[in-house]
């Protein structure tokens, strides 16, 4: 098995920021907006995201704090029956909800599109937001739904026998994407 890395510390840093920018100029401003990550590695990078946000409204709009969530998929997932260890995540939705918000799902990596249908899926029973967006920091390719993202931090065509595998320094202690064949 080889292992190569696709992505580094900084070119991670640059995606993260293209997309914050991406977001604020697609939504016209931080108003109205919320983030929900899809537990693991997609909670931290919507943290991120958010942080940016924060500090490009800061300097270019007078400064908004952008509502930060969790959304667990775990029990809409249409392949329990398949991998069943999957170990259920909290959800955490902010204070104000997210009806009449703009939502930005963020993950880190889209694959077949099938997290994502169980993210709409769960959204659908905790509100209705006025219109829900989706963020990956990694976009592999290989969809068996019809799923596109809205803001991507790389496009990355592998194989389907490869893996993808994000680490992020808030929970694996280092920031990249490597690609496992």
């Amino acid at each position: 098995m080889s292992t190569r890395t696709v992505l580094h510390e900084a070119d991670i840093a640059r995606a993260l920021t293209r997309i914050s920018h991406e977001i604020l100029e697609s939504n016209k401003g931080p108003d109205g907006l919320v983030l929900l990550g899809i537990p693991t590695r997609g909670v931290a990078l919507a943290r991120r995201i958010a942080a940016l946000i924060g500090q490009i409204a800061a300097t270019e709009l007078g400064g908004s704090s952008i509502p930060v969530g969790a959304l667990d998929v775990t029990m809409y997932r249409d392949d329990l029956h398949r991998n069943p260890t999957r170990t259920p995540q909290p959800t955490q939705i902010p204070a104000g909800g997210i009806d009449g918000k703009v939502v930005v799902l963020v993950d880190d990596v889209l694959f077949s599109g099938r997290s994502i249908r169980s993210a709409l899926d769960a959204l659908q029973d905790i509100g209705r937001p006025a219109a829900v967006r989706l963020a990956t920091l990694v976009d592999r390719g290989h969809r068996e739904l019809p799923i596109r993202p809205d803001f991507v931090g790389k496009n990355l065509p592998s194989s389907r026998d490869e893996r993808v595998n994000v680490r992020l320094a808030d929970v694996d202690g280092v920031d990249e994407v490597t690609i496992e064949s």
